[in-house]
């Protein structure tokens, strides 16, 4: 299984796109979130990924830069379908809220006869947290990550190896997620900034984590490998340095700061 980061910014990043990525497993597509807009395509293109072949998506929660690419694909599946070129089905998963938000977004921006595709086509599946459910193959468990702030999910995949693959949202770690995430050969944890520039960057008011927090929590939950993103982008050509410097003094694992469309074989 490959992990594609099609993007690895927080949401008003200019110079990369917003936070998403694909896990293909033998070409076949999942999806989690979807930046913030039609740049998702753009992405998934420099990827050599055609949309029409994901078939699952997962929403961790309703800010817009998760959120409003994954409805640009609605749509166009919609659209698609309408006119008799996508012959697939698209199946988006998350919490009650988020479906229900795209839910209402659908009923409000496409036409009649392409909400008709809704739930033949494109099938909405609300989760709750501790549920499981098999995709492309591998078993998921998804859990509410404990903001308090914004319901938000993350999730856990066992790979082909038995390790587990751990994807914890955009907040900051809470203890009620530990017994997913214990142990993962592979987590995902965003990283707003380096601990040394969080009076720069005020990363705690936007509830969010530093380099050095993110790592000491993938020191103490005994990862393997840890990958950083949601991050700030006011020097990218020098963000992968500085966030390793920063982070291997706490994380004694792998470290991995990835820049957009970066491809990690899991």
């Amino acid at each position: 299984m490959d992990l594609i980061m099609l993007g690895t910014g927080n949401a008003v990043a200019t110079n990369c796109y917003n936070t998403c990525f694909i896990l293909n497993n033998e070409d076949n597509y999942f999806l989690v979130d979807g930046g913030g807009g039609s740049g998702l395509f753009r992405q998934l293109e420099y990827a050599g990924i055609d949309w029409k072949d994901i078939g699952e998506v997962f929403v961790t929660h309703k800010h817009m830069d998760h959120l409003f690419g994954v409805l640009w694909l609605i749509r166009l599946v919609c659209q698609y379908s309408v006119r008799g070129d996508y012959d697939g089905e698209l199946f988006i998963r998350g919490h009650n809220e988020v479906i229900s938000i795209i839910n209402d977004f659908i009923a409000r921006l496409l036409r009649p006869v392409e909400v008709e595709c809704m739930g033949t086509v494109v099938h909405l599946v609300s989760v709750v947290s501790g549920e499981h459910c098999i995709i492309n193959g591998h078993d998921v468990v998804f859990f509410d990550v404990g903001s308090d702030r914004t319901l938000q999910y993350g999730f856990s995949m066992i790979l082909d190896d038995g390790g587990k693959f751990s994807c914890c949202g955009d907040e900051p770690f809470h203890e009620c997620v530990r017994d997913y995430v214990y142990g993962s050969k592979w987590l995902l944890h965003e990283a707003f900034c380096l601990f040394s520039d969080a009076d720069v960057f005020n990363p705690y008011e936007k509830n969010h984590s530093t380099v050095k927090d993110a790592c000491l929590v993938a020191e103490s939950l005994d990862v393997e490998n840890l990958v950083l993103y949601h991050t700030v982008d006011d020097d990218i050509g020098s963000r992968k340095k500085r966030f390793y410097d920063e982070g291997c003094m706490f994380f004694s694992g792998r470290l991995f700061i990835p820049d957009d469309l970066e491809v990690f074989s899991l």
